[in-house]
C-alpha cells in the first residue's frame, strides 16, 4: 500500500497540514496511522466531510 503524509494530503485537499493531523486525530480519516510523530494516511484516500457546512451536516445525517 502507498502512503502519503498530513503535509501531501493537506495540499491535495486544499486545507493546511494542521487541520489534516486533526482529522487523522480525530479518527475521520479511515485508514490513517500514527508513525512515531507524523500521520501517514493511504494515498487516494478522499477529503473527509466537513461536519461544519450543510453539506457535511447532511451527509452525516443520512448516514446515521
Amino acid at each position: 500500500m502507498e502512503w502519503m503524509t498530513a503535509k501531501e494530503a493537506a495540499t491535495t485537499w486544499g486545507i493546511s497540514p494542521r487541520r489534516t493531523q486533526i482529522l487523522c486525530g480525530q479518527g475521520k480519516v479511515s485508514g490513517a496511522q500514527r508513525l512515531g510523530n507524523m500521520w501517514v494516511i493511504p494515498k487516494g484516500m478522499p477529503k473527509p466531510l466537513d461536519g461544519r457546512t450543510k453539506a457535511g451536516k447532511t451527509a452525516k445525517e443520512s448516514s446515521t
